[in-house]
């Protein structure tokens, strides 16, 4: 285990100007440092309820998770992807921070206040493949527009109420989703995840 951890922080330190003082940053009362997207991975931000339904999708295939990041106070989850400086995901409360981009990260199997690992780096450099979140998006996209309509219906004859309107959920048909698999899709590819049904959360 102790291995693991440190094979963990060196891959996560790694990214950052100055290794050494990073790893030195992690032992203060802060307990986090801020790391540099683009140079050994980007972090695509979503909604902490739309990231944790596609999370629990993501563990049930068979394919070793990489990182993922929340944030307590932002409510947000960020899953860590392979650098695609080309790459662009478009959608509401979609964020995908690349090169030029820094998030802040607590030491892995450490939390650092607000922050904490969901899905702790291994030290291989295992990274999510971006067609199999896209994937588990839409999927949870599917579940919450269900859960939604489940809500609104009538308790007495199971019609929906006054108001209820329908949401595009998933992602959009096109080149978006041509030849899509969890294998992955070439880089540079546009995402383009429909998020408009969900609740703004805070930035």
């Amino acid at each position: 285990m102790q291995t693991i951890r440190r094979q963990a922080t060196e891959w996560l330190a790694a990214a950052a100007t100055d290794p050494r003082d990073c790893k030195r940053q992690w032992h203060e009362e802060s307990g986090v440092a801020v790391l540099a997207c683009g140079r050994s991975w980007d972090v695509l931000s979503v909604p902490e309820e739309l990231g944790a339904l596609a999370l629990n999708a993501l563990l049930r295939i068979p394919q070793a998770p990489g990182p993922v990041l929340a944030d307590a106070v932002a409510r947000r989850v960020g899953f860590f992807l392979p650098p695609d400086p080309a790459g662009r995901w478009v959608g509401t409360d979609v964020r995908y921070l690349g090169k030029g981009a820094w998030v802040t990260v607590p030491a892995p199997h450490l939390a650092g206040g607000r922050l904490r690992w969901l899905v702790p780096p291994d030290g291989t450099g295992t990274l999510f493949r971006p067609a199999a979140v896209e994937l588990a998006l839409e999927y949870a996209l599917g579940t919450l527009a269900a859960q939604a309509t489940a809500r609104r219906r009538c308790t007495t004859c199971g019609g929906l109420t006054a108001g209820t309107r329908s949401h595009g959920v998933g992602v959009v048909p096109g080149d978006v989703r041509s030849h899509v698999g969890v294998g992955g899709v070439e880089d540079g590819q546009q995402r383009t995840v429909l998020l408009g049904s969900l609740t703004a959360f805070n930035r």
